[in-house]
């Protein structure tokens, strides 16, 4: 293996690899029974990280709308929390948070297709933690969201 094979196998990541190996892992989401494209098919990164961009943009436009004293780090301090509390409501009632809805994504729990409050709570909260959202299994499901037992999918 010469310096470009082994570098574009490092660029490609270890699905790639394993896949050049002659691994056979299937497409994302086949192991859950999820479509591979398409409504129900598991939603990809760049829209979940659009979508909760968005959730981000409107919660701090939420704070300092709030807060109106010419003091504004107080809604920094308020927009987290407004965070917490808008992606816990609105996906333990209807599975998408204002992000997620514009994206086209949608939150199911594996075993029923809707998330409970405590699980939507386990998920949102281990998604502040930041490091199991960045975790990512074979399916591209991130820890918080294997541990929360939930999927992200496309509508």
């Amino acid at each position: 293996m010469d310096n470009r094979q082994a570098m574009g196998s490092w660029l490609s990541g270890p699905r790639a690899a394993m896949e050049d190996a002659g691994a056979d892992l299937g497409y994302r989401g086949e192991q859950l029974g999820l479509p591979e494209s398409g409504p129900g098919s598991i939603a990809r990164p760049g829209r979940r990280l659009g979508a909760l961009a968005v959730d981000w943009a409107l919660c701090l436009m939420i704070a300092y709308g709030l807060v109106t004293d010419s003091y504004n780090r107080a809604a920094q301090v308020w927009a987290p929390l407004i965070l917490l509390t808008l992606m816990v409501l609105t996906l333990a009632t209807v599975g998408s948070t204002p992000g997620k809805r514009l994206f086209g994504l949608r939150v199911v729990a594996l075993e029923t297709g809707r998330i409970s409050p405590p699980r939507a709570l386990l998920r949102t909260v281990l998604l502040f933690l930041a490091l199991p959202p960045l975790i990512w299994d074979r399916d591209g499901r991130g820890l918080h969201d294997r541990l929360a037992a939930t999927v992200e999918v496309r509508i």
